[in-house]
């Protein structure tokens, strides 16, 4: 099984998020994030409007970085598990997209990012 270093782990920090483009398309079609000391990498679609989280380069999470936020509607995700708790998409979750980290880069199996 292939994988893709998406970023050294010392670049993901706790309250932040940074998306990434893997397939070189010039869209942010997933992101990963640091909360509470855990990564956790999703894929950057609403499951309500199907579309992109963010607003702008990298602003998925709140500004207190507590939450994962759709821009375009205001719904809210945790960030531990992706289930969102406000908005119209509440219930429903984030994909969650299986990751390694080894030799201090965050990986993502390959075959993940053919959707």
């Amino acid at each position: 099984m292939g994988r893709m270093a998406l970023c050294r782990l010392e670049e993901l920090v706790e309250g932040q998020a940074r998306g990434f483009d893997p397939k070189g398309k010039g869209e942010d079609t997933l992101f990963a994030l640091r909360y509470r000391g855990q990564l956790r990498v999703y894929r950057n679609l609403c499951p309500h409007l199907r579309g992109p989280l963010e607003y702008r380069k990298d602003r998925f999470l709140s500004a207190d970085g507590q939450w994962v936020v759709c821009y375009a509607h205001g719904a809210r995700f945790r960030p531990d598990d992706g289930t969102c708790v406000h908005g119209p998409c509440r219930g429903e979750a984030l994909h969650v997209l299986q990751h390694h980290e080894a030799g201090g880069w965050l990986l993502v199996p390959l075959e993940q990012l053919g959707h």
